[in-house]
């Protein structure tokens, strides 16, 4: 399907949602590369985010940083556990610059928060701050996770979009939705079209890390886990297409 046929189809109704936390993983950024951003794929994400942007949604995004380096995999490998989170959390301001860019070369407008002072890289982060951001239409782009070690991107999300009142969180992965068992190791795994916090804990299943997944349950912020890479696929979930898993409580 052509891009403009998506965009125009999914645009002929109200979106599902009218403010959402996107939550993009870093290794996605990484496109068909081994590592840092492949420009193309960004390009693909800013577009996409654009098509929702004109439907008028308001987009909060917390993108992650593994594409540069991830702190626990650097633990394992002798860096220090609190100094690599830091460089994590560094390289998720890297990637935030990255898409603001993208965005504001096809002239939607973005702020990158980060959630320490890093001030004139990014504005630092307040709820408050990032509400009135999205209400001016802006997208804002929450970096930095949390600003503590041994918090994953994950949980940043969780907490950034229970502060920013999301109606959603949208997992955008490289998985179509919640299996039974990981797809890419188990031809058998069965996907669900919907599914419980109470279920993903009691089956053991990997949606995000324990902590995130708690946070969304206690404040009642429903996961809507979706591929990202497919182009439209954002657009798709805007217009209510059933293309994902919906985790809700």
């Amino acid at each position: 399907m052509e891009k403009n046929t998506v965009c125009s189809a999914a645009s002929a109704s109200s979106p599902r949602f009218k403010r959402i936390l996107l939550k993009l993983s870093g290794e996605s950024l990484m496109g068909e590369q081994r590592y840092g951003i492949d420009e193309h794929r960004l390009a693909d994400y800013a577009q996409q985010i654009k098509d929702i942007h004109d439907m008028g949604v308001q987009i909060g995004i917390v993108i992650g940083g593994g594409n540069i380096f991830r702190g626990l995999s650097g633990a394992g490998k002798g860096f220090d556990r609190v100094k690599g989170d830091q460089m994590g959390m560094c390289a998720t301001v890297i990637n935030s610059l990255g898409l603001s860019s993208a965005l504001g070369a096809i002239g939607v407008p973005s702020r990158v928060f980060t959630a320490i002072r890093m001030e004139p890289i990014g504005e630092f982060y307040s709820k408050w701050k990032a509400i009135e951001a999205l209400e001016r239409g802006e997208v804002a782009i929450m970096s930095g996770g949390t600003g503590n070690p041994y918090f994953t991107t994950d949980t940043g999300s969780s907490l950034r979009g229970i502060e920013i009142e999301a109606d959603v969180m949208l997992k955008g992965t490289r998985v179509d939705g919640v299996y039974t068992a990981d797809p890419e190791k188990d031809p058998t795994a069965t996907k669900f079209t919907d599914i419980s916090f109470d279920e993903i804990y009691n089956r053991g299943l990997k949606v995000m890390d324990l902590t995130a997944t708690t946070m969304c349950k206690e404040n009642d912020l429903p996961i809507y886990v979706f591929n990202m890479d497919i182009y439209g696929n954002l657009a798709r979930v805007m217009a209510g297409e059933p293309i994902g898993t919906l985790v809700h409580k």
